[in-house]
């Protein structure tokens, strides 16, 4: 882990540089990038996710909503190697997710942040973000020991890109803090910043407005477009219906572990069947 140094002193943020690296990805912009075919979990008897399937297309913000029990945070989980499918399959870039380790997943290009904050607290934000970058980390444990010219040049890396991740989500000048002494909406950009570290594909964000004012909310609003903008691909998921529809560009809802729509957010808000799953009536009623 790169050793803390004063980021007034010694570390100079490249303005211009690409928050986005250069990666090669194999499906053009507005093809699927990700695809969610027939998945399904199980615990026991209980059916927690029944054969969704939907796709996230490159370039996009996807919403992933439902009401409280609908099953967004277990298809969240499948996805990202928390939870294992009982059937069905997810694939990025046409390669199976399913079966990888969660590790495996990440260097695949998938990256999310968590609804309950999972920080090193003891470390600073910039020892967070390396951990992220670590994922792409070439110099092994001997050449690290020997302490090796390209370890040098690596850790400088490190460090410069840190920083410049930081610079992006607006906390660079908190780099040196302890990530458990920042305010809680430090710690939200934080985690995203640490996402963006590991250079995804896909990045998803777990209820990143959870706790947040209506005027956080804003800014996230902002920083999750700016992140698009960038050159990322979204999946969010999100129980603040205003961010949700302000954001997104496409929606996929789900009730009782099944997917009842997927449309554009101006769709989704006069759809029957997403009215009666939140207001708990019978699409027919609402109909009427």
């Amino acid at each position: 882990m790169p050793e803390a140094q004063a980021p007034e002193q010694e570390f100079a943020i490249n303005e211009e540089a690409a928050v986005a690296p250069e990666r090669e990805i194999a499906v053009s912009e507005g093809e699927p990038l990700v695809e969610v075919t027939d998945l399904t979990v199980t615990f026991g008897g209980l059916t927690a996710l029944d054969h969704v399937s939907f796709d996230i297309r490159r370039g996009e913000i996807l919403g992933l909503i439902g009401p409280n029990g609908a099953g967004k945070t277990t298809c969240f989980n499948a996805m990202t190697g928390v939870y294992r499918a009982s059937s069905g399959d997810v694939r990025l870039e046409g390669q199976t997710l399913l079966g990888k380790k969660k590790h495996q997943i990440t260097r695949a290009g998938l990256a999310r942040t968590f609804q309950n904050i999972r920080l090193f607290g003891e470390m600073s934000a910039l020892e967070n973000v390396a951990v992220g970058l670590d994922a792409r980390h070439r110099t092994g444990m001997i050449g690290a020991m020997l302490r090796l010219p390209r370890h040098y040049r690596e850790e400088k890396q490190i460090i410069e890109r840190g920083m410049e991740l930081l610079d992006f989500v607006g906390i660079a000048d908190r780099a040196l803090h302890p990530a458990r002494d920042l305010p809680y909406g430090y710690q939200r950009r934080l985690e995203i910043a640490r996402a963006l570290a590991t250079d995804p594909k896909l990045l998803c964000l777990d209820e990143p407005a959870a706790g947040f004012n209506p005027a956080e909310k804003e800014e996230l609003m902002a920083l999750i477009r700016t992140v698009r903008d960038e050159g990322y691909t979204v999946l969010l998921i999100e129980h603040d219906m205003k961010l949700v529809m302000g954001v997104t560009d496409r929606i996929v809802v789900l009730e009782f572990g099944k997917k009842i729509a997927d449309d554009v957010p101006s769709a989704i808000q006069q759809d029957p069947a997403v009215i009666a799953a939140y207001l708990g009536e019978e699409a027919d009623d609402v109909d009427a």
